[in-house]
């Protein structure tokens, strides 16, 4: 049996323990008999060598990948292997966390960078111009964050999408339901609007894709993405933590980092998230990192940079490699559907590759607290009557999707579905 069988049988188990009541089991490693290997808990009989696709080493988008598939290289291997230690040392606590972006926006108006989902044609007739997400649904999203123990990784949104007043109003908002300051990534921030959202906000994020000069030009053409306007703001902004957003898989080879690296010690960044690049149909770029080189960047990174919060991005189709992220030093992981995929197999079984690596995973994806009254929950909230209203118009859908969990792998549609508790007054 392979060790993704087992986390399978594992998580069907598990779901059953759930259903009569019984305590949430830590630690696949324990259950499995997983060895310690090079300081990070690794799971026994499993590849690794170089790409999700192993027949042509290159991450097919279309299609799932499987714990198993993945391959490493030996040389990755002790790269890891490293990386670990780095964490480990610096990061004693090891707690980790799911991080959820909140979109604003769908609609944005630069819409040229060549990798982007913006970029199409069909996102653009689908999401015409200044097309903004409901109040709503923003605050729903805040909330689940609160309550699941989600960290909102940022509030962004396409450029140009509302007025700076609006902005202001989503911004203030979504702090008050989630009960904390939080991150913004939303382009360049004028030293005006700085002082009108530092209530509300913690820290800023800049999505700089490649800090490689040339690449970065060919894959954000529009100078209202180029990289100076952020190196300025970043060099002359106080008091707020700073950040950047970049993608592996744009053309840069690994030696670029050094690109990366020079930002952040110019900048003395508190946080990097990371992306592998998803492809898009009728985008620029067919073809996305393979597991391996995703992990490289980051293990480098954390290397260069011992306690650094790194941040690594996944997506439902290649979330099964979030084992290595752990490995590779990444302190959380975002991008993953946890709305939509709430309490499916697939978001027990990333629980348990993050818990089988000796993380403290403290985020839920899986389990509705018993007794937990929504409606009360957002009755207790401090904001105007008419969010609260619109919110509670948009909550059934979230509902129906949490206690209807539907996985989207075939690998997982037949085994026994999980099912999820929730008491309702």
């Amino acid at each position: 049996m392979t060790i993704k069988d087992k986390l399978m049988v594992e998580n069907v188990v598990k779901g059953v323990n759930e259903a009569n009541g019984a305590d949430m089991v830590k630690g696949a490693d324990v259950a499995l008999g997983a060895k310690e290997v090079s300081g990070v808990n690794v799971a026994l009989g499993v590849k690794e060598v170089s790409g999700a696709n192993v027949a042509s080493g290159v991450y097919d988008s279309s299609k799932f990948v499987s714990f198993g598939d993945i391959e490493i290289s030996e040389e990755t291997k002790e790269l890891l292997d490293q990386a670990g230690k780095v964490y480990l040392e610096n990061h004693p606590k090891k707690r980790t966390w799911y991080g959820r972006c909140i979109f604003i926006s769908w609609y944005c108006s630069v819409g040229d960078c060549t990798f982007c989902f913006r970029s199409t044609q069909k996102h653009k007739i689908k999401f015409p111009k200044n097309s903004k997400r409901s109040m709503g649904s923003v605050l729903l999203e805040a909330l689940f964050s609160r309550l699941f123990n989600w960290r909102i990784e940022f509030i962004t949104g396409g450029y140009g999408i509302m007025t700076k007043e609006v902005l202001l109003e989503y911004i203030k908002t979504i702090s008050e339901v989630y009960g904390e300051k939080v991150w913004l990534n939303l382009g360049v921030l004028s030293p005006a609007f700085q002082e009108q959202i530092r209530p509300y906000v913690k820290g800023v994020c800049s999505s700089l894709e490649t800090l490689h000069p040339v690449i970065h030009k060919e894959v954000c053409p529009s100078p209202g993405k180029a990289i100076e306007p952020y190196d300025k703001m970043f060099e002359t902004m106080q008091g707020f933590k700073k950040s950047i957003a970049v993608i592996v898989g744009l053309g840069d080879k690994i030696e670029d980092i050094k690109y990366l690296f020079d930002f952040v010690e110019k900048h003395d960044l508190d946080r990097v998230t990371i992306y592998a690049l998803k492809p898009i149909r009728g985008g620029a770029f067919t073809e996305a990192p393979s597991v391996e080189e995703y992990v490289t960047w980051i293990s480098k990174l954390r290397i260069r940079f011992p306690k650094l919060e790194i941040i690594a991005g996944t997506n439902l189709r290649r979330c099964e490699e979030v084992g290595y992220l752990m490995q590779a030093g990444a302190n959380a992981v975002t991008k993953f559907p946890a709305t939509k995929q709430f309490a499916t197999k697939k978001a027990f079984l990333i629980t348990d590759l993050i818990n089988l690596q000796g993380r403290d995973f403290i985020s839920n994806l899986v389990k509705i607290p018993e007794g937990l009254d929504f409606e009360a929950e957002i009755d207790k909230l401090s904001i105007k009557q008419e969010y609260k209203d619109e919110m509670k118009e948009k909550f059934p859908a979230y509902l129906k999707t949490f206690l209807n969990p539907k996985d989207k792998d075939p690998a997982l549609k037949d085994q026994t579905e999980q099912k999820v508790r929730l008491v309702v007054k």
